[in-house]
């Protein structure tokens, strides 16, 4: 009986630790990878789209960096209001240190239909980070239907790795967001 309980009391050793004793590995146990969607906790799902001069941008090529995606358009008031906070959230943390990611920056992804206005609007607002895609599709964008966006402004913060972190993040709201990920 005090075999039993003694090799019930190794096995459950060996559960919590990982299996290590019964399998005689020192491996840690695989990393879970979160599911593609737009929940926090998901990774967010690949966007690759054109910026005003044509060139593809994809949304995984800024990875290692937090990310604001933020969906707007030049007709859109609430967004232009928007801007101006988002201005200064990019301005204070785009140098910043990151406790897991190497900087910040923003995915500006317009759904607009008339380049000029976007392109003008970018320029207005003093959008000044170089990541700007649109596929010109209005409440028609493919980005927009695949992170189900059905109103603007809408965002979407993930971290270095890609996964979505907050969302809908307004004025103070997105610096307190980013004040956690800052390294201290």
């Amino acid at each position: 009986m005090k075999r039993l309980n003694l090799f019930l009391i190794l096995a459950a050793v060996a559960l919590v630790l990982g299996g290590t004793f019964l399998n005689g590995s020192n491996q840690k146990a695989p990393e879970l990878v979160p599911p593609v969607g737009v929940q926090i906790g998901n990774i967010a799902p690949e966007l690759a789209f054109n910026n005003p001069d044509g060139k593809e941008i994809k949304l995984s090529s800024l990875r290692g960096k937090v990310v604001l995606i933020d969906f707007w358009a030049s007709w859109c008031g609430p967004c232009r209001m928007e801007n101006p906070n988002v201005v200064n959230a990019y301005k204070k943390y785009s140098k910043m240190k990151f406790t897991d990611a190497k900087g910040f920056t923003i995915y500006n992804v317009s759904l607009d239909m008339k380049k000029d206005a976007w392109v003008n609007a970018i320029k207005k607002d003093g959008l000044e980070w170089e990541y700007h895609v649109s596929d010109l599709g209005g409440w028609g964008s493919k980005a927009a239907a695949l992170y189900g966006v059905n109103s603007i402004p809408a965002n979407y913060l993930i971290n270095a790795k890609g996964v979505i972190v907050a969302k809908n993040l307004r004025g103070k709201a997105l610096e307190d967001e980013l004040d956690k990920l800052v390294k201290n």
